[in-house]
């Protein structure tokens, strides 16, 4: 079945070279648009879709507060911002809202479609290097941390679930904590997947925000245990 996509863009020609792009690929279809937020949250009431092309900034309703009231919903889809600036002040507020990804407007469109199909499977799209960039550009947004974690079910963590979410926090891909752990990646795969569980998050991203909030990971890539 096709990937469900809708598009939430104020200005029309963005709209009309993404669905373009998007048109071109047997495996997706365009099945909404929206120049708002509002207009997008109206659209999601009628129509089914897996994943949100959502720009930050439009009128009446941002993309960031669409992304929070869309994200809240049972069986919500997926949301991907998008936005023009690298490190826009708005995109740390998108991913603490639900989304699942943070990209350029202009990202080459053969990462756009694997960014969706990854968002899709239910993969984060930004990359840790980029993550670790902008929190760090906004650390001034979260609380100063301690050094003992103050989300109650990290404690559900095991050692080594803590251990590789601090190495997830720190940007990571599966195949350098692997390495650094002497583990393969099919195994961190599956301690990634019980830390999402344990702490019911809805991907890497929130894992390196939660990190970032609780004090495990500071400003700088620092672990805090």
């Amino acid at each position: 079945m096709a990937i469900r996509v809708m598009l939430v863009d104020d200005q029309v020609l963005l709209r009309t070279g993404f669905r373009m792009v998007l048109a071109a690929q047997p495996d997706m279809e365009v099945v909404a648009e929206a120049g708002d937020g509002a207009e997008a949250i109206e659209n999601l009431r009628a129509t089914a879709v897996d994943v949100v092309l959502m720009d930050v900034r439009m009128p009446r309703l941002d993309g960031v507060e669409a992304t929070r009231r869309i994200c809240a919903e049972p069986d919500a889809p997926k949301v991907l911002i998008l936005t023009t600036f690298d490190l826009d002040e708005y995109a740390f507020s998108g991913l603490k809202a639900g989304a699942s990804g943070f990209m350029l407007k202009d990202v080459p469109p053969a990462e756009l479609l694997a960014a969706i199909r990854s968002v899709h499977s239910g993969d984060a799209v930004v990359a840790p290097s980029t993550t670790r960039r902008l929190l760090d550009r906004f650390s001034a947004m979260l609380p100063s941390g301690t050094s003992e974690p103050q989300h109650k079910d990290i404690a559900k963590l095991t050692e080594r679930e803590r251990e590789v979410m601090l190495l997830v926090a720190q940007g990571m891909s599966n195949g350098e904590i692997a390495a650094r752990l002497v583990l393969s990646e099919a195994t961190v795969k599956t301690h990634v997947g019980r830390i999402l569980t344990k702490l019911d998050l809805r991907d890497r991203v929130q894992v390196v925000v939660l990190a970032y909030e609780t004090g495990l990971v500071r400003a700088g890539g620092g672990g805090a245990v």
